[in-house]
């Protein structure tokens, strides 16, 4: 989606059917603004330039707002109850927690704005002892390596599917890159997830959890499953499942189910070769594998043979 405009008030119109309701204000007659969105449920990733200063003042946006400035900066930025702080290039940071109005100035910026469905953050960690949810609880990350890892889970998400009608389309896609960046935001963001098993994730790290977290994988592994869902399954935490994964097999439960999915492609290579014609591009996207280089080097490392060879030999 592209929205062009040199008009105050149809740039205000736009942000409020898009964000959430707000007033802005510009000090100047000309107010240049340029905005490409790519949006999937509970995701988008926005690319923003504004050629003029920008006052703000927005309501809740019931998202993770995720903001990376390349040029300009953005002032007096302060969600409400808060001390006004400002970002300038070269800066990630969490806009305002999702609950929370803010309010400040943007000046002649050029930034990338990601939202996130806050939801998700449940679906990758237990929350900790004394909290109900997962959430961030500061807006900048813990180090400018942490920041990188953010800033390439979001380049993949709105380069290598939010850019593909067919990834987006498809669940598993979508949900594996979702997640993913969430992971990296917890990992990024102070936050209220459980730093470590306790001792009742200790406790129930059993073989049982294992078989039962296994079978339900190997039932559903071609669906859009998250670490929250396959705990769940099992009857123990995600921390807790985790544990018993790595006690009793040595792996972690993401890397177990990624290997379901290996053999799920490699029994349709197989059956493309035979006649049905589907490619290795389509079959790998089937699966949730969106980047054809690393899907053929973990296909390799499994088979010991390209994803290609395997569907010429049928």
């Amino acid at each position: 989606m592209l929205f062009q405009s040199d008009g105050l008030e149809e740039t205000e119109e736009f942000l409020s059917a898009n964000y959430a309701p707000m007033r802005i204000g510009s000090t100047t007659a000309s107010s240049p603004t340029r905005i490409v969105r790519a949006v999937a449920p509970g995701v988008s990733v926005d690319r923003l330039e504004l050629g003029f200063e920008m006052a703000y003042d927005v309501e809740p946006l019931q998202m993770i707002c995720l903001c990376d400035i390349d040029s300009g900066t953005i002032d007096d930025h302060a969600p409400d109850g808060t001390t006004a702080e400002s970002f300038g290039v070269g800066e990630l940071f969490s806009f305002s927690p999702p609950d929370r109005a803010y309010t400040g100035t943007i000046n002649r910026a050029t930034y990338t704005i990601t939202l996130l469905d806050p939801t998700v953050l449940a679906r990758v960690a237990s929350p900790a002892p004394g909290h109900d949810t997962v959430e961030l609880t500061g807006h900048r990350p813990v180090d400018a390596a942490a920041a990188r890892r953010v800033r390439a889970a979001i380049d993949h998400l709105d380069q290598a599917v939010l850019s593909d009608p067919d990834a987006v389309a498809s669940p598993l896609v979508l949900g594996t890159a979702v997640r993913y960046l969430a992971a990296q935001v917890l990992e990024a963001f102070p936050n209220t997830s459980a730093a470590g098993p306790s001792a009742a994730d200790s406790r129930d790290a059993h073989p049982a959890a294992v078989r039962r977290a296994i079978a339900f994988m190997d039932a559903n592994a071609d669906l859009d499953l998250s670490p929250a869902e396959v705990a769940a399954a099992a009857s123990v935490s995600v921390r807790s499942l985790q544990l018993a994964f790595r006690r009793h097999l040595d792996t972690t439960p993401m890397t177990y189910l990624r290997d379901l999915r290996l053999a799920g492609a490699r029994r349709d290579l197989a059956a493309a070769g035979a006649g049905d014609g589907a490619s290795v591009t389509d079959i790998a996207l089937r699966w949730g594998f969106t980047h054809q280089g690393r899907f053929g080097q973990a296909y390799r490392r499994a088979y010991d043979e390209t994803p290609g060879a395997t569907r010429r030999r049928g």
